[in-house]
């Protein structure tokens, strides 16, 4: 029987028109019946989504995914992935423009893969992400993954990394299987857990072996799957991680127009008029993405249980708050 995030996910692709997507759920489901026992209503399920594509006249090349069941990967790897369908799209996000232009590289390569591989060549598919914390990494990683449909899997480092020798690389095999497998975002928050400089003071040889592990998985990796890494800290990456990645994008902290679109996005409903933005830049100054939206938010719920407007002062302070929470 199907789950509940199974239903939701059927839904909310056959609202959107994503046949691709509902039959890769349906098919979940039929696989998840066969294990459960029901191998007739799982060929039945089957034999239907095969009719209903044939009639849809579908001319894809590509085949169907065989996807981890929506509501949690199974087995020893629910202790190393959860997986999710995201729904934010790339409008939802103030970027600069070279952070822009590069996403939408990524975006327009990947939705015409079959196009670039009959001239050769391959596109990118292994982001490596740098930025201070707040700058927009993580939602980047939701944002891709909702744009082309796909399921974005994050790596669960504190199920990952072991103190056991050997046993962090055995578990780093089972999510490349994964990935190999079934086609979706991998997004490795805080790489340089495991990606390390090699020739740091304090490495160990489990250390050492770990990275070797993950440059040789990333090395060998021909899957469809789309690889994301993100760092606070890029001065703590070996050298040779740079070289596994197709492109490298650094997310600044905002300049003030972008700052500035931030927090327009985050109180499009509240009359912005009477803001003196000049006066805000230098609160804004210093401040991530996620600190601005958090000023904004906080000043926002002061206007609605005042019964007041936005005024300059409030989210001046706000700003200010954040710094000194920073700091």
């Amino acid at each position: 029987m199907a789950t509940a995030d199974q239903v939701k996910a059927l839904v909310k692709s056959h609202g959107e028109g994503d046949s691709a997507r509902f039959y890769s759920v349906a098919l979940q489901v039929a696989a998840k019946a066969a294990r459960s026992g029901q191998p007739h209503f799982a060929q039945e399920l089957k034999a239907l989504v095969d009719t209903l594509r044939e009639q849809e006249g579908s001319t894809s090349k590509q085949p169907v995914s065989r996807l981890t069941p929506v509501a949690q990967p199974r087995g020893e790897l629910a202790s190393l992935l959860t997986v999710t369908y995201p729904s934010h799209q790339m409008s939802e996000m103030v970027l600069e423009g070279s952070v822009q232009d590069k996403l939408d590289q990524v975006l327009l390569e990947q939705r015409q893969r079959d196009r670039l591989r009959e001239h050769g060549f391959h596109p990118v598919r292994r982001l490596l992400l740098v930025g201070a914390p707040g700058t927009g990494k993580t939602m980047t990683a939701s944002v891709l993954a909702s744009e082309l449909r796909l399921p974005l899997f994050s790596i669960r480092l504190e199920g990952l990394i072991t103190k056991f020798m050997g046993e962090t690389a055995a578990k780093l095999r089972l999510v490349f299987d994964a990935l190999s497998e079934t086609r979706g975002l991998y997004f490795f928050d805080e790489v340089d857990a495991l990606a390390g400089e090699r020739s740091s003071s304090n490495d160990v040889g489990e250390v050492r072996r770990v990275l070797n592990s993950f440059l040789q998985f990333l090395e060998q990796d021909e899957s469809e799957s789309l690889i994301i890494a993100a760092t606070n800290h890029p001065r703590l990456l070996d050298r040779a991680i740079f070289r596994r990645f197709d492109t490298l994008v650094n997310y600044p902290l905002p300049s003030p127009n972008v700052a500035r679109k931030v927090i327009r996005n985050r109180l499009a409903g509240f009359d912005l008029a009477a803001i003196d933005w000049q006066e805000l830049d230098s609160a804004i100054s210093g401040l991530s993405h996620g600190e601005i939206t958090v000023a904004a938010e906080t000043t926002a719920k002061k206007c609605i249980l005042s019964g007041g407007s936005i005024k300059t002062r409030d989210l001046a302070m706000a700003l200010e708050e954040r710094h000194s929470l920073s700091a």
